[in-house]
């Protein structure tokens, strides 16, 4: 092996305060600090040094894995470096990597900035949440940071599935079971429908990825659970689109009833640069289930969605347009940022027009 270890790697992205490192045959090591890809001071990484460091921190098994599926996630704790999700794949038919470093110390909800609301859904007792966003949103450490709240504030039975096992709650009111899928449960859908027999008060999934994952969280949102489940989806509308899109027409009718009876909120994030350059921010978009929104799931007038939002205040709703007019107003992003993140950027923009007194 090169001189280079992983240790080495590990050690200089975390210093670094990166949030991930690759590893990327022909390029070197690279991290991502603040949302910024930015290469590490190493030669290009060989096929062969690529393929060695990843198998280094991998064991005979998931190795095995890797070759028979060309995929793996895994998790690890590294001494002196903290826990960290990895993925390792195959990529021009070599062997690369992608590791993101987990805080060791779940933050708070009110350290994450989400608003009120949040916490007052983690109060709910049954029902379905959905944390949705694109990746490296966020959205595992919203789902933990609700799990954490959860099992603080009251007793009960947690079962979390997850795709490895990310954050290790410590032991508080209630009882947590974290099963990792393909060591301690076969696939999500297996996992969701065994944790039904497990006295289950909350069902958290780390990611909905089909239609029978869908599903089986609809049933257990409906028989008195609540269940929190990451979503891939930029905002609220196009989350329930997507999984309105999984089911035929047949099922459409079942599927919309289940959503309108069923869903408790939609919590959507995006992480966005701080205007003074040091780190980034949460901007979050909420819908709530007041009646209103419950009856254009059932009825399929999601196009009503986004203009109930707007005036949805009182029942705890945010679009993110006025998430970012009030991160524009704390000075912690810049009008640019709100403009190019809005969903409609000319009332964005004028807005920010007219509080500087150009207009009126």
């Amino acid at each position: 092996m090169n001189d280079i270890n992983i240790l080495q790697l590990l050690s200089d992205a975390s210093q670094r305060g990166a949030s991930d490192l690759h590893f990327t045959v022909g390029q070197p090591p690279a991290c991502r600090v603040e949302g910024v890809l930015q290469s590490l001071p190493y030669p290009p990484m060989t096929s062969q040094l690529c393929r060695e460091l990843t198998f280094s921190v991998l064991t005979e098994t998931q190795r095995a894995k890797l070759e028979s599926e060309l995929d793996l996630d895994f998790s690890m704790d590294v001494t002196g470096i903290g826990r960290l999700r990895g993925n390792a794949h195959y990529a021009r038919g070599t062997v690369e990597a992608a590791f993101r470093f987990i805080n060791r110390s779940n933050p708070s909800l009110e350290q994450l900035g989400l608003p009120p609301v949040v916490k007052k859904l983690c109060s709910t007792e049954e029902g379905l949440i959905l944390i949705t966003g694109a990746t490296g949103s966020g959205k595992s450490t919203t789902m933990a940071a609700m799990i954490e709240e959860i099992s603080r504030t009251r007793s009960g039975v947690i079962v979390v599935l997850e795709d490895p096992i990310e954050y290790v709650f410590p032991p508080a009111l209630s009882l947590i079971k974290q099963r990792e899928i393909g060591r301690d449960t076969q696939s999500f859908p297996a996992g969701l429908r065994h944790a039904l027999r497990q006295d289950p008060d909350v069902i958290a999934v780390t990611e909905l990825r089909d239609q029978e994952s869908v599903q089986v969280a609809l049933q257990a949102a409906e028989t008195g659970h609540l269940v929190l489940a990451t979503f891939h989806a930029s905002d609220p509308v196009k989350a329930l689109d997507r999984i309105l899109e999984m089911f035929g027409s047949e099922m459409l009718p079942q599927i919309r009833a289940q959503l309108g009876n069923g869903l408790k909120a939609v919590i959507s994030q995006r992480l966005l640069p701080k205007a003074d350059g040091q780190g980034r921010v949460l901007a979050t978009e909420i819908l709530t289930a007041s009646p209103a929104v419950s009856a254009c799931l059932r009825t399929g007038r999601m196009e009503q969605i986004v203009g109930i939002m707007e005036i949805g205040g009182r029942d705890g709703m945010r679009t993110i347009d006025s998430s970012l007019d009030a991160l524009v107003e704390a000075g912690l992003i810049t009008s640019e940022e709100a403009v190019q993140n809005a969903r409609d950027p000319t009332r964005v923009a004028l807005a920010k027009t007219k509080k500087k007194g150009l207009f009126g």
